[in-house]
This record gives C-alpha cells, structure tokens and sequence, in this order.
C-alpha cells in the first residue's frame, strides 16, 4: 500500500466576527471548518472543490501547516505538525512542503532566477548549489531564456511557471496549489494545469490543488468537495 503523508483528523477552524451595531463591542464565532478528516497518501493528486466560502483555501493552509486548527490534528507521515513551535514549522515547511498561489507572489526587485533561489537561501543552502537547482528547474519549464528577468518583464503564465519553479527548488513531498491558474486566461490556464500534471509524475510528488474551475478538478483521480466546511 501507498505510505500515507497527511492524516487530518477532526479539524476545525474559527474566527470571531464582530456582530451588528446594535451589539457593539460583541463578537461571535464563525465556523469556517467543521471538523474535517482526510488522508492523503504519497503520489496522490487529490482536489479540494468548493464553491467560495466554502472553506477550501482554509482546509489547504491547515494542511500545509501554514495556519494552525482551532482544534484537530494534522500528521505528516505520522508526525504531529502542530506540536512544533512556529520557527519549527517554518523550518519543516521550506523543507518539505512547495506552495503555488493565485497570484504568484514574486519579488518584484529580484529577477526570476533570484525568485526561485530565494527559499533555498532561507533554507541554508550554499549559494552554487542554489543557483544550479534553480537554473535546472527554470530551464525545465522553458524560462531559459527569462531567467534574468524581473516579474515586469513576464507575462502571467511565465510568472506562474517561475512560482512553480520556486516551490520545487527544495524538493519537496508535497505541493499545495491554492487556485494555481484562477488569475490566468484559459489557454494559459489549461497549459500550466498540464505542467503541474506533468511535474508531479516527473519529481514524483503528491499534489494538492483547491479550485472551483470543474474541468481542471475532473483532471484528478481524487476529488473531495466542501460545503460550508463539512464534506459533502
């Protein structure tokens, strides 16, 4: 059997929202996810489908152990993630885990090679090596020729291939991909789902993507939706 990478067990997760001004000064817990369990095994491309507001983004932040549960656990092969203290979860995270986002969130100051070096530099990396993985991985996904490039100077999708290149610079086991083609036209869109397809048979990864965009979900051979933060 596939080893198992993420095991979610009674997650939730809840905000306090201020009430209408006629109770000023009150607050009320808001519900956002309503005890979720969910396993992930290594290799999986699993999706998380939700209309907006349903919970998806939250549910991926938990389980990238970039927001910590109001209660529940989250294991990463079999270790307790939120049991680490915040500077050993950051530490894990550059480590294990590669994030790819809507919006691409790169350093408008730093070109695309700098960008893709940037977690390995944080990660204690020496700087040859960093520089190398980097070239290797933007020359991968046909940025050769952008390298030098700051964000200004790409279009959106080479932006995105550059995102993506960032997240596999520390080989990571997983990849979350909060809504990786929603800020892209179709064409564009259908040809980065393709890429990140692709890399995860190519790097051997695990791959999780929230969306809402149907045709991409019914690309995965697993697909979990999201209801106002319970399973349907």
């Amino acid at each position: 059997m596939t080893d198992m990478l993420i095991s979610a067990r009674g997650i939730k997760k809840s905000y306090w929202s201020e009430t209408s001004a006629k109770e000023a000064g009150s607050s009320v817990s808001v519900d956002v996810l309503k005890g979720l369990d969910i396993d992930i095994y290594a290799g999986e491309t699993v999706c998380i489908m939700g209309s907006s507001g349903a919970g998806k983004s939250t549910l991926l932040h938990l389980l990238g152990a970039l927001d910590r549960p109001t209660s529940g656990k989250v294991q990463f092969r079999n270790q307790d993630l939120f049991s680490f203290s915040d500077d050993q979860l950051s530490e894990f995270r550059n480590k294990t885990m590669g994030f790819v986002f809507q919006f691409h969130h790169l350093l408008a100051e730093f070109s695309a090679l700098e960008n893709v070096m940037m977690p390995a530099l944080i990660g204690g990396q020496n700087f040859k090596m960093a520089r190398e993985v980097s070239e290797g991985l933007l020359r991968e996904l046909g940025l050769v020729d952008r390298m030098h490039h700051r964000p200004s100077a790409m279009s959106g999708g080479e932006q995105q291939r550059v995102a993506i290149a960032r997240a596999l610079i520390r080989r990571p086991a997983v990849i979350f991909a909060d809504e990786p083609t929603g800020n892209l036209d179709q064409k564009t869109g259908q040809q980065v789902q393709a890429l990140l397809f692709e890399l995860q048979r190519r790097h051997h990864l695990t791959l999780v993507a929230v969306t809402h965009d149907m045709d991409f979900a019914r690309k995965f051979p697993k697909i979990r939706t999201l209801r106002d933060g319970q399973w349907c």
